[in-house]
C-alpha cells in the first residue's frame, strides 16, 4: 500500500461493522459562529463590554435613585443642611462652595454651586449623554451606510456628487463644525417642512453629530462597495435579473454587515465625545438639561475648591468612551479571519 493510499485509509471510517467505508462527519462552524467563539475568548473585550452594559444600567436606574436621594436634577438645595458624621454642614457655604461627597443618600457625590445632587444629576445626564451618543451613531451608521453604497455601486456621478459632498464636510474640523452648527441652531432651532425642532431639544446635538460623522463611515463603505460590486455573485445576480435595489439590500448589505459591527460602537464613542465637547461649550445639551459635558463645564471654575464636580463626571466620560473602544477592538479582532486566535474544541 502507498503512502497516499495509508492517508486516504485513515481519513476514512465505516458506518456499520461490514458496511461501506464513508468520509467521518465534519462540524463546520459558520464565520459570525466563529466570530463568536473569538469574542469570547477575548476577556478583556467582554470585560469592558460588562462594564458598559453597567453604565447603562446605572443610567436606566437614574429615577431609583432620586427617589432614594429625595432630590431631582434640577432641584436646587442652596439653604438647605445635611448632617454628615454627627456634624450638621451647608450643602452651599456663604462663600458658595458646595459639600463635598457625603457617601449617604443624600449628596452621595457632594453637590454643585446651585446646591443640585451631584449624583443625581450625573445619573440623569448619562442618560441625556448614552441617548445622543447612541441615537447619532444610528443615524451617522444609517446616512452613512446608504450614501457609501449608492455612490459605491453606481459610480459615475452619483458617485462624484456624494464623495465630493463629503470632502466638503471633511475638510471642516468637527468640532468647529458641530460648534457653528449648535450655536445657530441653538436659538431659532431646526425647521425641515413639517419637521420643527426648539432650540432647547437633544435631538438638535444628536442630528448635529450624527451628520458630521457620516464621512467617517461613508468613505470605507463606499470603497468595500466598489469592490464588492465587481465580485461574481454580484454578477451572478445581475444576469439572473436581479435589480439595482434588491442587489443593494439581498447581496451587498449582508456582506457589509461586519464591518458597520465595528464601527458602530466606535461611532458610539466618538458621538458621546463630541457631545461632551459640544455641551462644554454651551453649544450641545442646553439647561436645565444636564449631561457630562455641561457638568464639566459647571465644574471647571471650582476645580481647585470642589475638585469633585469635574472628576465624577470626567471619570464617568472615560470609563464609557474606554469600555466601547475597547469592545470595538475586540469585536474587530474576533470578525478578523486573519485574527491570532486559538480556537480550542
Amino acid at each position: 500500500m502507498s503512502i497516499a493510499d495509508s492517508q486516504v485509509s485513515s481519513e476514512l471510517t465505516p458506518v456499520a461493522e461490514g458496511g461501506p467505508l464513508a468520509t467521518a462527519p465534519v462540524a463546520g462552524l459558520s464565520p459570525w459562529a466563529l466570530a463568536v467563539r473569538r469574542l469570547r475568548r477575548n476577556r478583556a473585550a467582554l470585560a469592558f463590554g460588562a462594564l458598559f452594559i453597567v453604565l447603562v444600567a446605572l443610567a436606566l436606574a437614574a429615577p431609583l435613585w432620586a427617589d432614594v436621594a429625595g432630590s431631582t436634577p434640577s432641584k436646587n438645595h442652596l439653604s438647605d443642611t445635611v448632617v454628615v458624621d454627627g456634624r450638621t454642614e451647608q450643602v452651599v457655604t456663604f462663600d458658595g462652595v458646595p459639600i463635598a461627597p457625603t457617601w449617604q443618600r443624600k449628596f452621595f457625590l457632594g453637590a454643585d454651586t446651585n446646591g443640585r445632587d451631584v449624583a443625581v444629576r450625573l445619573l440623569y445626564g448619562a442618560r441625556n449623554s448614552l441617548f445622543i451618543g447612541i441615537t447619532a451613531a444610528l443615524i451617522t451608521a444609517l446616512l452613512g451606510v446608504l450614501l457609501g453604497t449608492l455612490a459605491g455601486y453606481f459610480r459615475g456621478w452619483t458617485d462624484a456628487i456624494i464623495s465630493r459632498s463629503l470632502d466638503v464636510l471633511w475638510a471642516f474640523p468637527v468640532l468647529l463644525l458641530g460648534v457653528a452648527l449648535g450655536v445657530a441652531l441653538a436659538t431659532d432651532g431646526l425647521k425641515l417642512g413639517p419637521l420643527v425642532i426648539s432650540g432647547g431639544s437633544k435631538w438638535i446635538p444628536t442630528i448635529i453629530i450624527g451628520v458630521v460623522g457620516v464621512v467617517y463611515l461613508a468613505r470605507p463603505i463606499r470603497g468595500q462597495v466598489l469592490s464588492l460590486r465587481e465580485k461574481e455573485f454580484i454578477e451572478a445576480a445581475r444576469a439572473q435579473g436581479a435589480g439595482p435595489i434588491r442587489i443593494m439590500f439581498s447581496e451587498l448589505l449582508p456582506n457589509l454587515a461586519s464591518t458597520i459591527l465595528v464601527f458602530f460602537p466606535l461611532l458610539v464613542a466618538n458621538s458621546i465625545l463630541l457631545e461632551a465637547a459640544l455641551s462644554f461649550l454651551g453649544a450641545g445639551v442646553q439647561a436645565p438639561e444636564s449631561s457630562w459635558g455641561t457638568m464639566l463645564e459647571n465644574g471647571i471654575t471650582l476645580l481647585s475648591t470642589s475638585p469633585h464636580l469635574t472628576i465624577v463626571p470626567g471619570l464617568m466620560l472615560v470609563l464609557t468612551v474606554l469600555s466601547l473602544n475597547i469592545f470595538g477592538d475586540g469585536v474587530r479582532d474576533a470578525l478578523d479571519p486573519r485574527a491570532k486566535v486559538r480556537l480550542e474544541h
